[in-house]
């Protein structure tokens, strides 16, 4: 490299000293660039570097599984499974994409490590196949398998029900509009009593998770569960508990307004439970004058009751 012309050539100190540790001219000037030889030096070790690291991984891993096949080590099993760890949460993320939002990820994870460690006990390095490639086929069989273990509706049936969507989406993009049974049955090929048979065995699909959110999108806080929609067929209704209480204040009201033996007739027969005869025993009078009494006390608070209403 040139020295400025402005500086002063001399011994090799004096050289230092002119070029400066900061990289200031000698003769006063704006400091000289002249730091892109270790700092260059420094930029283009790192990759080397990186390029070292991942050579040393990769030479790691090799050696592992050399040592792996020839002893079968649990111990060296395990660090293969840590190392391609990231592999099963991979998988589980794209299968778990559409699946129900009530299906935990973890779940699926937890099934993909069974996988990921039947792939390397049963992977052979000699054949020259790469290990990311048959690991994701087994980790992924492996997390279906244990989804299809615990579903309840037989796989013949989630096949026809995907035959039905399909047939619905096709008939519904050509015909413009939601397909009638008839048009249905005729496009899959199978009766119209066929098909509601089938309606009938593809209810069982048709589940859900009483925990789901009603609104997607929402947060788990914010939202309400479905279990929290559902009625209870078991629970007074409140809009009919007031009409009742307010036809029984009614009620009352009008036979507080009864004379005296209209209202003892209507105590004993309704609230007592008392024949008609016994009434009569009671109040001294044949068992057809009570009947009299009874009738007309009836229309007496069928009139005022009319009366309440109407007002």
């Amino acid at each position: 490299m040139t020295s400025p012309p402005a500086a002063r050539v001399g011994t090799s100190s004096e050289a230092r000293t002119s070029a400066g540790t900061n990289g200031r001219r000698a003769d006063g000037g704006a400091p000289r660039n002249n730091g892109h030889t270790a700092v260059g030096h420094g930029r283009s070790s790192y990759p080397a570097a990186e390029a070292r690291s991942a050579d040393d991984v990769e030479a790691g891993i090799i050696a592992l599984w050399h040592t792996y096949g020839r002893s079968r080590d649990q111990g060296m099993r395990d660090r293969l499974v840590l190392h391609y760890a990231p592999l099963v949460k991979y998988v589980a993320g794209r299968v778990g994409t559409g699946l129900p939002a009530h299906v935990d990820v973890a779940d699926l994870i937890q099934s993909g490590i069974f996988g990921l460690v039947d792939a390397i006990e049963k992977f052979e390095p000699e054949r020259g196949l790469k290990f990311e490639t048959y690991a994701m086929q087994r980790i992924r069989g492996a997390i279906l398998d244990d989804l299809r273990s615990q579903d309840w509706v037989p796989r013949s049936v989630r096949s026809r029900a995907r035959d039905v969507e399909r047939a619905l989406e096709r008939l519904g993009g050509r015909l413009q509009r939601t397909p009638t049974d008839r048009e249905l049955a005729a496009e899959l090929k199978i009766g119209l009593g066929e098909l509601r048979e089938l309606y009938a065995q593809l209810q069982l699909t048709s589940v859900v998770a009483l925990d789901e959110l009603i609104a997607a999108g929402r947060s788990a806080g914010a939202g309400s569960s479905l279990a929290e929609s559902l009625p209870d067929e078991g629970a007074e209704d409140p809009i009919a508990s007031l009409v009742d209480q307010d036809s029984r204040r009614q009620l009352a009201d009008a036979i507080a307004q009864l004379a005296e033996r209209d209202r003892v007739v209507v105590t004993l027969y309704y609230f007592e439970n008392l024949t008609l005869a016994e009434i009569g025993k009671v109040l001294g009078v044949t068992e057809s004058r009570v009947c009299q009494l009874h009738t007309r006390a009836v229309l007496r608070l069928r009139t005022k009751l009319n009366e309440q209403l109407d007002a």
